[in-house]
């Protein structure tokens, strides 16, 4: 009856906010102290809440994609990244730098703002670099493994960044158009 008269007898103690059923406050409350108690048996990542692991084992550990893009058919397993990568067609960028006034597709992205601060949180464990962005230390792993993941359909040359293969592939462009 509490869901369908929309009643909420149950109050968070530290923000105020106001909940129908008692374990739902005891689920918002972890919000608050940080604990998260449930664990991905996949990955390991934790959550404070059991619908937030629900749906992060759902999107990123069962493969199912049921959202398709309407211009290039790509498939998605949320309609939050759809929606974002339908911004790379319309051109939208409706998150921006207040720094800098960069415009950016997702929020996410505003993760940006560590170039401003000199933030480097992301560290290289063989020759100790560090970096800002998560990603960018991934790719400069590439240097100590020699991880060369995009090929050359063409002649087979590896590259450890896609920019690598972008501009090599002109090279064969050259050689078709002279």
């Amino acid at each position: 009856m509490k869901t369908h008269t929309k009643e909420k007898n149950f109050t968070c103690q530290i923000c105020h906010k106001s909940f129908g059923h008692n374990q739902t406050l005891k689920s918002h409350i972890l919000t608050h102290t940080g604990e998260k108690p449930y664990v991905c048996d996949v990955c390991g990542r934790r959550f404070a809440q059991r619908t937030h692991l629900k749906r992060h084992i759902f999107i990123i550990h069962t493969g199912v994609k049921p959202y398709s893009c309407k211009e290039c058919n790509k498939q998605f397993s949320s309609k939050s990244y759809l929606a974002i990568h339908t911004r790379q067609h319309t051109g939208e960028r409706p998150h921006t730098c207040e720094v800098c006034k960069k415009d950016f597709t997702a929020y996410t992205t505003l993760k940006h703002m560590r170039v401003h601060s000199d933030e480097k949180p992301y560290n290289c464990s063989v020759c100790n670099k560090q970096f800002s962005i998560s990603g960018n230390l991934k790719l400069h792993m590439r240097i100590h493994t020699g991880e060369r993941p995009f090929s050359c359909d063409i002649c087979n040359s590896q590259f450890s960044q896609s920019s690598g293969l972008k501009r090599h592939r002109c090279t064969h462009l050259d050689r078709v158009n002279s």
